[in-house]
């Protein structure tokens, strides 16, 4: 009886992995089901953008998720087949709607989060 515990916490880990194993990949790809499906994984993610603003986009909010992965400027730019620039920008609109101190590194914000 003993030998289940750690069984099940082992499983429980896997799966946890192969989540976010699958949210990685459907971010690399741009997928449209990356929404839907970090917001059935992470709830509380959303629920605390939504206190800091309440009306953002869908879109402002792949963002979002791509910026809570820690994923680099050039790795968004890649995946989403835009420029550098163009994401240092979004990155901006997104610091002043959620009222993100400019001192303040953008992904340690999101990881406190």
């Amino acid at each position: 009886m003993k030998n289940d515990k750690p069984q099940s916490n082992l499983e429980d880990l896997n799966q946890k992995i192969l989540v976010q194993d699958e949210i990685m990949a459907l971010a690399k790809e741009n997928s449209p089901r990356l929404l839907n499906k970090f917001r059935l994984v992470y709830p509380d993610f959303f629920d605390k953008i939504a206190k800091v603003h309440p009306n953002l986009k869908n879109s402002e909010l792949i963002f979002c998720i791509y910026l809570k992965l820690n994923f680099t400027t050039k790795e968004i730019a890649t995946y989403t087949f835009v420029t550098p620039k163009a994401i240092q920008n979004r990155k901006n609109r997104i610091r002043k709607k959620l009222h993100i101190p400019s001192e303040l590194d953008i992904y340690k914000w999101f990881n406190d989060l």
